[in-house]
C-alpha cells in the first residue's frame, strides 16, 4: 500500500486541494486517513478505485 501526500491526490485527480476536502467531508471521495499529528495522507488504492468509478460512470453514460 502506498499513501499519496495532498499534492500526489490533486495531481492524479486533476482537482484542487479544497475541491478533494470538500468531496472527502461530504462523502464523494475517499477520507484521508491521519499519519502524524500534522499529516495526512490518502491510500492510493482508495483514490486508484475512486478514479475507476468515474471512468465506470462515465462510459456507462456514453
Amino acid at each position: 500500500m502506498r499513501l499519496l501526500k495532498a499534492k500526489q491526490v490533486a495531481e492524479k485527480t486533476s482537482m484542487s486541494m479544497p475541491h478533494i476536502r470538500r468531496m472527502a467531508r461530504d462523502g464523494s471521495f475517499p477520507k484521508p486517513m491521519k499519519i502524524s499529528e500534522n499529516r495526512t495522507a490518502w491510500l492510493e488504492e482508495e483514490v486508484d478505485a475512486w478514479i475507476s468509478e468515474c471512468v465506470r460512470e462515465h462510459r456507462s453514460a456514453i
